[in-house]
């Protein structure tokens, strides 16, 4: 017998509702006032302050919605301040509920999240509760309703039937969860200590201080592109949203089919292979993908910038890794106009200088360019890429952690308990 079938063979679990078991920070619409006989009230900030405490080497956890993390001092957390082991859900969310659940024992700032603790951790382990409801997380994104920003059913949260075995087997299976948690939690900050260390060496490899370059604009460097004429096609195009781009690698990874009939008013602008698009609205986020053959021919949004190099001058990875450096991301933070909805114009994006080496010998420069671009992919490939490296490592650990986890939470559920 398998060691994970031995630790639950025989075991007695009783299913409980939710509601029976934990306490939340509010009285929810639509729930019994039996179902909630106590709450815990936590005040907690807005998300676009929450952020406005960070300090450097602070010790107090700022607990977001979202997947951003950081930390703040006890001084700036001010009457803000709480202590206590909380499982949070965002109350309001537009990412699946698995990348914003979260457990936290300690000193905390809050956002606006739905704050749960176990009504007596003698019966009911709240790390236990945060691993079972991460189990459940894709039945808990059901819950959520409204588009952009959802918000959840609190009445069907509260009525979810939870498994509670035995103390002892919870911590177990906590403990079990943890070391998978902890594994990957040790990769996660290995590939993040990477990526700073690749960041500075490509930064370094961009940098041109002496010898023989010329410093160009990007719109001295790149080939004026074309929108499409949607009374002209009949055909369909894959819609290249500025939520189709992924920040975390710089790849596209969804769009939406769309028509003459359907397109919204921003899908304009036509991509080829090779072209660079930038999102010029939030444009800190450095939110860019280079084009390849699978979307060569398809509509982007407007609010993405289209580079596209001018062969003979520059090459397209040579303006792709420009984009990411630490240089950009200064002159875009220094250029961007608005508040609210921060952004910065094509023409403004089009004025950034990048070297150009040897601008007399252009066979020698594109060569020159080649080799320097060659290294950056082999750093992009280590730090980036889900086929090789650190984040194929991660995905595994990550894939492995899941499995158990949904193994050890797996319990028989009697006909007479209801869903």
């Amino acid at each position: 017998m398998h060691f994970m079938e031995k630790l639950l063979d025989g075991v007695e679990v009783e299913w409980k509702a939710l509601w029976q078991v934990t306490t939340w920070d509010k009285r929810f619409n639509a729930v019994d006032n039996y179902k909630q006989p106590k709450v815990i009230n936590y005040p907690y900030l807005l998300a676009a302050d929450l952020f406005k405490l960070e300090a450097d080497k602070g010790d107090v956890f700022l607990l977001s919605t979202g997947e951003r993390t950081g930390w703040t001092t006890e001084e700036l957390a001010g009457t803000y301040l709480l202590t206590g082991e909380v499982v949070t859900i965002p109350w309001g969310k537009s990412r699946p509920v698995k990348d914003v659940l979260k457990y936290y024992k300690g000193r905390f700032v809050t956002a606006d999240n739905r704050i749960a603790t176990s009504s007596d951790t003698d019966k009911l382990l709240n790390k236990f509760l945060f691993y079972w409801l991460m189990s459940q997380s894709i039945v808990i994104d059901g819950f959520y309703r409204g588009s952009g920003i959802q918000h959840p059913s609190m009445a069907a949260v509260l009525d979810m039937q939870m498994p509670i075995p035995t103390l002892d087997i919870q911590a177990k299976i906590v403990r079990i969860l943890d070391a998978f948690t902890e594994l990957t939690a040790e990769l996660t900050a290995e590939l993040t200590a990477r990526k700073k260390q690749y960041n500075y060496y490509r930064d370094q490899l961009l940098s041109f201080e002496g010898g023989e370059v010329e410093w160009k604009t990007l719109g001295e460097v790149t080939l004026p592109t074309s929108n499409i004429r949607w009374r002209d096609t009949d055909r369909s195009y894959r819609y290249i949203d500025l939520t189709s781009v992924s920040r975390e690698n710089n790849t596209i990874i969804e769009t939406s089919e769309i028509t003459a009939k359907n397109a919204p008013s921003r899908a304009q602008k036509l991509v080829e292979k090779d072209d660079i698009i930038f999102a010029t609205t939030r444009p800190t986020q450095l939110r860019l993908s280079l084009i390849n053959e699978e979307y060569s021919g398809e509509v982007a949004s407007t609010g993405y910038c289209v580079l596209r190099a001018k062969s003979d001058v520059i090459l397209p990875k040579w303006i792709y890794y420009h984009l990411l450096s630490s240089k950009f991301g200064n002159y875009v933070e220094e250029n961007q106009i608005g508040a609210a909805y921060p952004a910065i114009s094509d023409t403004k994006v089009k004025e950034f200088k990048m070297p150009i080496p040897y601008p007399n010998d252009p066979e020698k420069s594109l060569a020159e360019q080649a080799s320097i671009v060659t290294i950056l992919d082999k750093f992009d490939a280590l730090t980036n890429s889900i086929s090789e490296g650190l984040p194929r490592e991660i995905e595994l650990r990550q894939k492995q952690y899941e499995h158990y986890r949904d193994l050890l939470l797996s319990f028989s559920k009697p006909e007479e308990v209801g869903a």
